[in-house]
């Protein structure tokens, strides 16, 4: 890994809260010039600490209303089986993030939709149409205290 100093700890924590920064709104609140922004920048990305730059939505702005978090048992853990699940389960568009766990179950997912009735579509269209499922538990979120992106930097 990379040693990052204390510009670079500086630049990934901005963009972090605010990926949409200009160079030059970046250049000036750390003193320094709009090229070296830009190269530290390009640098960051090569090296993989800054992966994507995303927009973060108002779920509810676009009727996304429902998050669910659902455990998932397969029957089998054999590292195929695994793999498969893995590589079925993140085709679909409502789930925001799919975790191998340890623990009583072999998977969490994060689940986006409508409502109950369009989750329940997709339980029962999407997901339990997958092999190797033993059990499936959900919990659906009632509020929301925090909801962040950004990593601390130290």
């Amino acid at each position: 890994m990379t040693e990052l100093d204390v510009t670079d700890k500086e630049i990934l924590r901005i963009l972090q809260i605010n990926a949409g920064i200009t160079h030059k709104q970046l250049s000036e609140q750390l003193y320094k010039s709009v090229a070296t922004i830009h190269e530290r920048i390009r640098r960051l990305k090569k090296l993989g600490y800054i992966m994507r730059t995303v927009v973060i939505l108002d779920r509810r702005k676009i009727e996304m209303n429902l998050i669910a978090y659902s455990q998932v048992l397969l029957n089998d853990h054999a590292a195929d089986t695994l793999k498969g699940f893995e590589d079925e389960v993140v085709k679909f568009p409502e789930v925001m993030e799919c975790l191998q766990m340890t623990g009583s179950f072999d998977f969490v997912l994060k689940i986006a939709t409508r409502d109950m009735d369009t989750y329940h579509t997709f339980y029962r269209q999407k997901l339990a149409t997958l092999p190797n499922i033993t059990t499936v538990q959900s919990f659906f979120v009632l509020s929301e205290a925090k909801s962040d992106t950004a990593y601390p930097i130290s």
